[in-house]
């Protein structure tokens, strides 16, 4: 490459022929006129519904949109170009304005108006809004990045709501901003949800098209075949033989006609892939004899009649089929450079040759996105439907960045050895040597995450895809989740560690995505898919909404019950919460099935339980309950989130310890006696050891433990139901009692099944660093906490894994 630029740029001797022909070409050139070759990044976004999950306020509220470079040095932002509102909003007309509105002011858009009076109330929107991003004439594809800002707009209810048609007297109240990154602002098609904050809990499903295209302001003109020379062009556009190797203006004709090739290849392919997707021929749009295949490439040079939509423009006798050609080749290389030593023909081509290119592929461009916006208009749901489902399989990928896997030990029976014996037996009950004290599991675990954090932070994330910057804004301060595996699948008692690239769990199931979109109710027996959430010490019974937020983006369908049975009765004896939780669980069921018996009936029940701290023992305690009996065989996923499943034995936080103590004196509470299992002298009659050997979690399908090595509040092994190195090193009776108590509870996840059972432990590892260092953060209190006021561990997980939230 470096010679033949040497050889080129070296020619000094007008006898020479290369230089000959360098002279020819100048003199062959044509004036381009400065807005000859301009071009537009178009972002299109597709605002198709607005889905209240847990707005606080009632009132009214819009979506304001507005798009700019990311780079601080790039003053101008994207300009709305064209609103398309594809129906007339079929709602009330005092719920809603028909009415969107762009400000020329700060060049956003913003939808109409809605009211928002219920929980979970969708509010079809059915709009498509363009944004231009002009590239003037001495500039080629832009290298920024753009970023999408939406705004939540807000406005209280008033006596008469068309007062606020008038006024648009609205503020935000919530934000949220995407990236889109350099490469996928030449092509890019992708459903993009909107979800604003834990405050306000919304949902705008949309989707983003983008495409580049030549300018609207683009003419193509014939001017005399007068030199440049001779006409005295300014320098601006001509600098002599350099401009024809790549260092002046023809260095920026190639690269825009380079990225108008690409763009025109990724919207081709994308029509195809989602006409074939959806059962919909674009061919037959309208009746319209598209026929996307003669747009196609066929060896190196184009169709004789690629000119479709460009009639009028006559193509140039040569230079455009082989430049085709050409440019296929270059785009194949890995690094998307051109390599001089190969395409030196690429800058060989005279002017008009390359303006001919320039328009034939503008043309072709502009022809192929109005056909997809038709296209798109007249099949908006399967479309949307498609990409949410691209984009819910993608999700492990995209945030695998956070996420570590890892391979151990199953879970068999721990085994106690002698009092003499000075090691302990491992999960196959072979001796092995104790650990030192600095590989206890929880500080192991912390320092790997904070190891993998410190890797993150130095990480050059290049990703073609939609960054949600509330993930990709500060990557480094995004937590950390350690996932362990294991499906049990016996009829024997065995079990298989997952490696997580395993097909058989991490194939993402179909979602049933008409209900969520066409929002239309089913008719036909359906199954019950219900979740109950259950609070923690002293809880609210609110404390688990972003947990069930996520869950109901997943599946819109659920069901969810926020306990309030044991709402100011947390101190109680753990029996008697599980007693009021059942029956609380009973009634709900009941309701939904009645509800149910109107459309079909209800042909199954899905239930699952998420527990936050004792929340989970409440669960387990209600689980044994009698009136529970029949629905046993209808469990199907357990997530406890930080619960003392082995108690407060071996409990290694000394001044949390003391609060309990103290807790105990003062208080007289239950449920702390029964945590500590101080509720009897006698261990073995204590109710910890005896939950452990009632079979609450065997008929689970899914069981999935979160910790925090950073929460104090909770035993790191409680949480996990493993083993502590305390207890392997006593020699106590509590030491063998609380062996027995957590190879009751791991022989109930081996339990044989007739159906696959999966068993997955997340450690959860919070950034640490924007905290405050107050008592909050010196006992662990804190990252308990930080479980229920963040959602981004429960999304990682959750549509990582969806199936087993389904």
């Amino acid at each position: 490459m470096s010679r033949t630029i040497k050889c080129l740029t070296g020619l000094n001797s007008k006898s020479h022929p290369s230089r000959r022909l360098l002279n020819e070409k100048q003199q062959r050139a044509r004036f381009i006129a400065p807005n000859m070759l301009e071009t537009v990044h178009e972002v299109a976004i597709y605002i198709h519904r607005f889905h209240n999950l847990d707005l606080f306020q009632q009132g009214w509220y819009q979506i304001k949109i507005t798009a700019r470079w990311e780079d601080s040095s790039v003053e101008s932002c994207g300009t709305p170009s064209r609103v398309i509102q594809y129906e007339a909003p079929n709602i009330i007309s005092d719920d809603i304005f028909a009415v969107w509105r762009i400000n020329d002011v700060d060049h956003s858009f913003s939808t109409q108006p809605f009211n928002i009076k219920y929980a979970r109330q969708d509010v079809p929107l059915s709009i498509m809004v363009s944004f231009n991003f002009s590239i003037g004439k001495d500039e080629g594809p832009s290298w920024s990045a753009v970023i999408l800002k939406f705004e939540l707009m807000y406005a209280s209810s008033l006596e008469n709501g068309h007062e606020i048609q008038a006024s648009f007297d609205m503020f935000p109240t919530a934000v949220h901003e995407f990236r889109i990154p350099p490469k996928a602002l030449l092509g890019l098609h992708s459903y993009c949800p909107v979800y604003f904050d834990a405050f306000h809990a919304v949902l705008v499903d949309l989707s983003v098209h983008i495409v580049f295209l030549k300018s609207s302001n683009s003419t193509q003109e014939k001017v005399p075949s007068t030199t440049l020379k001779e006409k005295n062009i300014s320098d601006e556009y001509y600098d002599g033989p350099n401009h024809i190797l790549g260092q002046g203006w023809s260095s920026k004709a190639i690269e825009i006609v380079k990225s108008l090739f690409v763009s025109r290849e990724m919207l081709l392919e994308e029509m195809k892939n989602i006409s074939k997707e959806i059962g919909q021929s674009i061919d037959d749009l309208h009746g319209a004899d598209l026929n996307l295949g003669r747009f196609e490439f066929v060896g190196s040079s184009l169709r004789s009649d690629l000119s479709t939509g460009n009639a009028a423009i006559s193509g140039s006798k040569k230079g455009v089929g082989h430049l085709a050609g050409m440019l296929h080749n270059v785009l194949e290389k890995s690094d998307d450079t051109v390599d001089f030593g190969n395409d030196v023909r690429l800058y060989t081509l005279s002017k008009e040759e390359m303006l001919d290119v320039y328009f034939t592929l503008g043309n072709q461009l502009s022809f192929l996105w109005n056909t997809f916006l038709k296209f798109h208009r007249i099949n908006k749901i399967p479309i949307l439907e498609h990409l949410h489902g691209l984009w819910a399989m993608d999700r492990k990928a995209e945030w695998s960045i956070w996420m570590v896997h890892s391979k151990i030990e199953v879970p068999h029976r721990y085994l106690k050895s002698g009092a003499d014996d000075s090691s302990h037996h491992n999960a196959l009950g072979k001796v092995v040597g104790l650990k030192k004290s600095s590989d206890e599991p929880a500080q192991s675990a912390a320092t790997r995450a904070e190891l993998h954090r410190r890797s993150i932070a130095q990480m050059k994330i290049n990703s073609h895809s939609i960054q949600d910057m509330h993930i990709f804004g500060d990557p480094s301060r995004v937590p950390v989740v350690l996932i362990e595996q294991h499906v049990i699948t016996n009829t024997n008692s065995t079990s298989t560690t997952l490696d997580e690239n395993d097909a058989s769990i991490t194939t993402t199931p179909e979602f049933n995505f008409v209900s969520k979109f066409s929002m239309g109710p089913k008719r036909s027996g359906r199954v019950l898919r219900a979740i109950i959430f259950v609070h923690g010490f002293q809880g609210h019974h609110l404390d688990l909404r972003l947990v069930r937020n996520q869950w109901l983006l997943i599946d819109p369908g659920a069901e969810c019950l926020m306990s309030e049975a044991n709402e100011d009765k947390t101190t109680g004896d753990f029996r008697e919460m599980g007693n009021r939780l059942a029956r609380e669980v009973i009634a709900f069921l009941r309701k939904k099935m009645d509800k149910l018996s109107r459309f079909g009936g209800c042909k199954d029940i899905k239930l699952s339980f998420v527990g936050h701290s004792i929340g989970n023992i409440i669960i387990r305690s209600a689980l044994t309950e009698s009136v529970m009996g029949p629905f046993l065989k209808h469990l199907h996923t357990y997530m406890s989130i930080s619960g003392p499943h082995l108690g407060y034995l071996y409990s290694s936080n000394s001044l949390f310890n003391s609060g309990l103590w103290l807790l105990k004196k003062l208080k007289g509470a239950p449920c702390i006696h029964q945590l500590t299992s101080t509720d009897d002298p006698d261990l073995q009659n204590t109710f910890f050891y005896k939950i452990c050997k009632q079979k609450t979690l065997e008929s689970f399908k899914n069981i999935i433990l979160l910790s925090s090595p950073q929460d104090g509040y909770v035993p790191y092994h409680s949480a996990r139901i493993e083993l502590c190195q305390a207890a392997s090193w006593d020699q106590s009776k509590k030491a063998h009692i609380f062996m027995e108590m957590l190879n009751s509870c791991l022989d109930q996840i081996r339990a044989p099944t007739s159906q696959r059972r999966v068993f997955m432990r997340c450690d959860v590892n919070f950034d640490t660093s924007s905290q405050a260092k107050n008592l909050n953060t010196f006992i662990g209190r804190a990252a308990h906490i930080e479980f229920l006021e963040t959602d981004i561990f429960a999304k990682f997980i959750m549509w990582s894994f969806p199936e087993y939230f389904l």
